[in-house]
């Protein structure tokens, strides 16, 4: 009998999976390969700085490199690094966090599909959060699950706010998680204490799990009253049984995109299930490569702030040169490095990015990667320097003035 839910692929004698097989290319790869190797194209579509990854970072991953750390290791991370992201932890949001709730993962959107794995099974969905970086949609299909979407409320104009009702209605007896990036990619929408309390009650009381991703926590453009500057946690709320599962990464605060290295922070009674994933899928991040991670958690601090302020002056520069353009609706996000823009008249941006890159050397993402709210927004990212960001935005000038 032949199954409807493979994928054919012409030529070949045998089907595909297809969860698998059947994903499609993102609006983002499919402008980039459009120009694919073009070394004068402007980047500013990947979410990432231009900076190297400081030295002290790299150096402790060379030494461990050189000191021979290139066997198999520890599948949920070194003891090394897990101490130090519990110390981090407790530093940052002031809580008790075990080494027994932490489990380290080969780069932040591993994090995502290992959870999937965790907490899908074929025919179940994930309620989430959007527009959104499309790695979690992925994930969820990967292993049969289906996506269903909440939309912010708003426009790149006004700003975004969410509508907790809105998720509680999405939420139905196959619903086995509720995703939510704060700070936001693309929006820098942040969520408050006060929704994330909200949303914790009904995730306790429906039984259903919080997937929080803050990846971006450190990356925020106000400081609290006591000086700290990190968007709301919800382990700062969550008891150390609760069901949430925090993803993090270290690829954005400390410029270590090519690294591959995050975390999950969960109930402790989780260990041995991602140690089990760990081991399937990769059976553990390189150990040399984590020797780098406890460097940048002990000594990154100071990094970190020079990261957010060079992200502060790159989004006021892209703020200012845009919103003085009479076509473009944009307003400066609170949190992350990306601005989320419109353009009157500009309804297909997977086409408009096309021709972007295409004709003026510059790469922007098309809002249609993000899912529903973010059709008709172009994403561009500012974590670079003044002088690449103003060669691009001269670019985008010039087409938009040309519509």
């Amino acid at each position: 009998m032949q199954d409807h839910n493979r994928f054919v692929v012409p030529g070949l004698k045998a089907s595909l999976s297809g969860a698998t097989a059947g994903l499609p290319e993102t609006p983002i790869s499919e402008v980039a390969m459009t120009v694919f190797g073009d070394p004068d194209v402007v980047p500013l579509w990947f979410g990432e700085s231009d900076l190297v990854t400081p030295d002290f970072v790299r150096n402790a991953a060379a030494a461990g490199l050189q000191g021979g750390d290139t066997f198999y290791t520890w599948q949920r991370g070194i003891p090394e690094l897990r101490r130090a992201l519990s110390a981090y932890t407790e530093r940052l949001y002031r809580i008790k966090c075990p080494i027994e709730r932490l489990t380290v993962t080969t780069g932040g959107m591993q994090a995502i599909l290992l959870t999937c794995q965790l907490l899908l099974d074929p025919g179940d969905n994930v309620v989430i959060v959007s527009p959104i970086w499309p790695n979690i949609t992925s994930a969820t299909r990967l292993v049969g699950g289906v996506p269903k979407y909440v939309a912010l409320d708003g426009t790149p104009a006004g700003g975004w706010k969410l509508d907790l009702q809105k998720i509680f209605d999405a939420v139905d007896d196959r619903t086995r998680a509720i995703f939510v990036n704060s700070p936001g990619n693309p929006t820098g929408w942040t969520m408050t204490t006060e929704e994330q309390g909200a949303l914790l009650d009904f995730a306790r009381k429906r039984g259903v799990w919080i997937m929080a991703d803050e990846v971006y926590a450190r990356l925020i453009y106000s400081k609290r009253p006591d000086g700290r500057q990190v968007a709301p946690s919800f382990l700062e709320l969550a008891g150390p049984d609760d069901p949430v599962i925090v993803l993090n990464s270290f690829s954005k605060p400390w410029a270590m995109t090519g690294w591959r290295l995050g975390w999950l922070t969960h109930p402790a009674a989780l260990g041995d299930q991602f140690a089990k994933l760990v081991q399937i899928n990769t059976s553990g991040a390189p150990a040399f490569l984590q020797k780098g991670a406890v460097a940048a958690l002990e000594q990154g601090d100071g990094f970190i702030h020079e990261m957010v302020e060079r992200c502060r002056a790159g989004g006021e520069l892209v703020f200012q040169r845009l919103s003085a353009l009479p076509k473009v609706r944009i307003a400066r996000p609170d949190a992350a490095f990306y601005a989320f823009f419109s353009v009157d008249g500009v309804d297909d941006t997977l086409a408009f990015c096309k021709t972007m890159a295409k004709e003026y050397k510059v790469g922007l993402a098309p809002g249609e990667a993000f899912g529903p709210g973010g059709q008709g927004n172009v994403r561009l990212c500012f974590a670079s320097s003044a002088e690449r960001l103003s060669k691009g935005l001269d670019r985008i000038e010039a087409a938009i003035k040309a519509l």
